[in-house]
């Protein structure tokens, strides 16, 4: 299956989007559900998307939008959502921690996204990926998760009930993200092939390493305009680890947050950094299905390739 390939109708119950092609699979769906659309936004920006979440309104759909307080395109959103009747609410995030809500989901009727990509101005621009879902235990899960922040966000807070076989994990509450990714670590013994915005956190930096001595197929792109992936560039190359730079145009970014560790990959919001894994609240997922693996294998070969040795 080729990734984010055209047309919205598809049969398989997981798909893998990318770039500036999310935005189309996200139209589709708020346009064409009946029943609910939950969104769940740290950027909030894209006026398209806004008027077609404000149109379900007046659809008959049951429309309700979580964004965090701390972006301002997310602010002038909410604004314009709750003045045309959307229920839209700010999640509470921990000042004091630096925490921010860094989720990125939406869920219409009985399908979800949930991934790394923003819906801000220009988030089109960026190199990123999603995953649809179709599955019902997966869709539940997050519809679970969006309750618990919509209530958390009404200061009722409530939370989801811990789901240790889900395939979906949330950290900020829990550590469920942090956990998911030191078991694909463990458990990897073939390759591990990723492609991260920003890589900081030591514990991840010393399993990429592991991973590396006992002979497996490690492979790293960062973005070169995070100033904070430097020490982290030169420690895994010191080490042997082969890394490089993502190869970004002007004014884009290699905003994904994506490993393939064996036949599982892992995707979402979270960041390898102490603050994805342990601060904000984040929203991952990971799947086996065969063509998403072999989408996202196709795509990492090409990027790896193009980028600077």
């Amino acid at each position: 299956m080729a990734v984010a390939a055209a047309g919205l109708q598809v049969s398989e119950p997981v798909r893998l989007w990318q770039d500036a092609s999310i935005f189309q699979l996200v139209g589709g769906l708020i346009a064409q559900a009946k029943r609910r659309v939950y969104v769940e936004m740290y950027e909030l920006g894209r006026r398209d998307i806004v008027r077609g979440l404000a149109g379900d309104r007046l659809g008959g759909a049951d429309v309700r939008v979580v964004a965090d307080p701390t972006v301002n395109a997310s602010r002038f959103s909410l604004d314009a959502l709750q003045r045309s009747g959307v229920a839209a609410r700010f999640y509470p995030v921990d000042d004091t921690a630096h925490q921010i809500d860094h989720v990125k989901l939406l869920i219409a009727d009985d399908e979800a996204v949930v991934g790394g990509m923003n819906w801000g101005g220009h988030s089109d621009r960026n190199h990123d990926y999603v995953l649809e879902t179709r599955d019902a235990d997966e869709v539940e899960r997050l519809v679970r998760i969006f309750e618990q922040d919509w209530s958390l966000a009404g200061g009722e807070p409530r939370l989801a009930p811990r789901d240790s076989a889900s395939r979906v994990a949330q950290t900020a509450p829990g550590e469920g993200i942090r956990q998911l990714l030191a078991a694909a670590f463990r458990s990897a013994r073939v390759r591990v092939w990723a492609e991260v915005y920003t890589l900081t956190d030591p514990d991840v930096l010393l399993a990429l390493v592991s991973a590396h001595q006992r002979g497996v197929d490690v492979k790293v792109l960062l973005d070169p305009s995070q100033p904070y992936n430097r020490h982290s560039f030169d420690g895994l190359r010191s080490a042997g680890v082969p890394v490089r730079w993502y190869p970004v145009p002007p004014g884009t970014l290699l905003h994904a947050k994506i490993g393939l560790f064996d036949a599982e990959l892992l995707l979402g919001s979270a960041n390898w950094t102490y603050s994805g894994l342990d601060v904000n609240h984040e929203l991952d997922v990971d799947t086996q299905d065969p063509q998403a693996l072999a989408a996202y294998g196709s795509r990492f070969t090409l990027d790896w390739e193009r980028s600077p040795v």
